[in-house]
């Protein structure tokens, strides 16, 4: 299944919801089901850069796709990371770079996320998408 099938997972559960009361606890959910990250990730250099809360990303390349793993200390921060490791754990690189996070705008999300976890959201991203150009330009070279 592909990035878009896999927004579309979500954009439909989502919209299945009528309050977002429920949006919010499925969410917080999806930040429990996550496998934990490995401790031995949770370092400076992983850290997401523009989070308010404290956000871990790390990448590894297996075979044509790339791995995500992450971790928050915020429970509904740690939903978001679930959710957009979701979408792009296991794509590759150029598909990952390709495709923006739609799901956020259609399931309303982007409007019920207060401005900080918004702009963490956006940073998020932008470190998924910089692991991914970096593996793709390791991929290019031979690497």
């Amino acid at each position: 299944m592909g990035i878009n099938e896999r927004q579309q997972q979500i954009i439909d559960e989502f919209s299945a919801m009528s309050d977002w009361e429920d949006r919010y606890k499925r969410i917080i959910e999806y930040g429990r089901d996550i496998a934990p990250m490995d401790e031995q990730h949770k370092t400076d250099k992983n850290k997401v850069k523009g989070c308010q809360s404290t956000v871990w990303l790390h990448a590894e390349r297996k075979g044509d796709a790339v791995e995500y793993q992450g971790d928050s200390d915020a429970m509904i921060v740690r939903g978001l990371i679930a959710l957009l490791l979701k979408v792009y754990s296991g794509a590759t690189p150029g598909e990952i770079i390709a495709t923006p996070p739609s799901f956020v705008d259609a399931t309303g999300l982007a409007g019920h996320l207060s401005q900080t976890r918004a702009n963490g959201l956006a940073a998020m991203v932008k470190q998924i998408k910089m692991y991914a150009a970096v593996f793709q330009a390791m991929q290019k070279s031979g690497q």
